[in-house]
């Protein structure tokens, strides 16, 4: 079919400049919305991202009867008192990855949830094996049948649950699950982070009883039911981190508001090592650059690590250093499906394994070019703004998927960036894995 399609258009070269406010994490807030549903009482929930992903998992919940009222661009109240069934099957939930967080909400309030497996980009492999261990594990049958996760129990019962790798899903699909199991559950090995405490610290509003979020071992003892709130999500850090490298990379001076700065520590420890100046303030840091980026190396790992949806802005700034980095993933094996695009604008890349050898070259030049997921589509566009001359990129409802008035908000700080609107023919399978 065809269809209007859009695309950036930006003309690189200009120091970004100025102040920029960070919108609500989407990652806390997809597992937020999903956890709303848990009373039947109304949660208002502020400081909503306004994004694709934000709105597809709402318009999933209505799908089943949730009734979901937004009274501003960023603020959402929610009812799950009138849920029809516990089976989420749309066409728009199966793209995104958080999809799986209905299943930890509805498995724990109504003991049954349908789900299909998440979808999400294509950085790698996603298994929910660890999400079905606790399910199982607080005593419910959990099977896997045509895409479709279903999982019932006649009640759930608290666990001793070890987690065989550091996965923030199932530390949150499974805190979820256990806030309204009877008796006490320990997860081991949790997720650290932040997002995991702000789920944590939201079910608590609502009467849950959490202890321990933000470390490794979390302890939830089960209520029976779960009471209304008021909650306001975090701060993005990986939008922030995004500002803080396209400071970096076009050598400017952005003072990124609206920001919790114990989050962005690796980010801006990174930062400090390749020579940019930091300041921290209360809820703002700001990141100036007057130099040439100096080298160094990056390994990603979980919080309180180097971010994985990090990596890609730092090969863009690194790609632009005097001298020879390395970046290491060890979270996502597809994690370097911006580096050709990066080398088609001049980059010195060498990619073996799950390592990149980054040589640093002098500049970039603009090319036509398409984002192959949500992160790296963001550390194209920071490549573009440096760069001379044009830069098209394509493919930008990857970036839209998590990213609130991303061109608007550059332009504020002196980007020339615009959307180009184009016919184009775009194939369902372009759609598949679009969130």
């Amino acid at each position: 079919m065809s269809e209007e399609i859009e695309r950036y258009v930006i003309k690189g070269g200009n120091p970004l400049v100025g102040e920029v406010e960070i919108g609500g994490a989407k990652n806390a807030a997809l597992a937020i919305v999903a956890a709303s549903i848990m009373t039947d009482e109304t949660v208002s929930i502020e400081n909503m991202p306004d994004v694709r992903d934000t709105n597809v998992m709402l318009e999933a919940m209505q799908s089943i009867g949730v009734n979901v009222d937004r009274i501003d661009r960023h603020t959402v109240r929610i009812n799950g008192s009138m849920v029809k069934n516990v089976n989420i099957d749309t066409e728009s939930i199966r793209k995104i990855r958080a999809s799986y967080y209905l299943m930890g909400a509805l498995l724990g309030k109504y003991k049954r949830a349908e789900v299909p497996l998440p979808g999400g980009c294509d950085i790698g492999s996603r298994p929910i094996d660890q999400h079905v261990k606790g399910f199982r594990a607080l005593g419910a049958n959990v099977d896997i049948k045509g895409g479709i996760v279903k999982a019932s129990a006649e009640k759930l019962v608290g666990a001793h649950i070890y987690m065989d790798v550091v996965t923030v899903g199932a530390t949150i699909n499974v805190m979820m699950a256990a806030s309204m199991a009877e008796g006490k559950t320990i997860i081991e090995n949790a997720a650290k982070e932040p997002h995991v405490v702000d789920v944590a610290n939201f079910l608590n509003s609502m009467g849950a009883n959490i202890k321990g979020a933000g470390t490794d071992v979390i302890r939830i003892s089960g209520v029976s039911r779960l009471r209304k709130c008021t909650y306001s999500v975090i701060p993005d850090q990986i939008e922030a981190g995004t500002f803080m490298y396209a400071a970096a990379v076009t050598k400017g001076d952005v003072l990124i508001k609206n920001v919790i700065p114990k989050h962005l520590e690796s980010i801006s420890a990174k930062l400090l090592e390749i020579g940019c100046q930091i300041q921290e303030f209360d809820d703002s840091v700001r990141v100036a650059a007057t130099k040439r980026l100096r080298p160094t190396q990056i390994k990603t790992l979980p919080y309180p690590g180097y971010p994985t949806d990090m990596q890609p802005q730092a090969g863009v700034a690194l790609a632009l250093s005097d001298g020879v980095s390395t970046i290491t993933e060890s979270i996502f094996e597809n994690r370097f499906r911006y580096v050709d695009e990066l080398v088609s604008m001049g980059a010195n890349i060498r990619v073996e394994g799950n390592t990149a050898f980054i040589e640093g070259v002098e500049s970039f030049t603009g090319a036509h070019i398409k984002a192959p997921d949500l992160r790296a589509g963001a550390a194209l566009v920071i490549a573009g703004l440096a760069a001379s001359g044009s830069t098209v990129i394509d493919d930008i409802y990857y970036i839209q998927r998590g990213y609130e008035d991303f061109d608007s908000k550059l332009r504020k700080l002196g980007a020339h960036i615009e959307v180009e609107r184009v016919n184009g023919k775009v194939s369902r399978e372009d759609f598949k894995v679009i969130s």
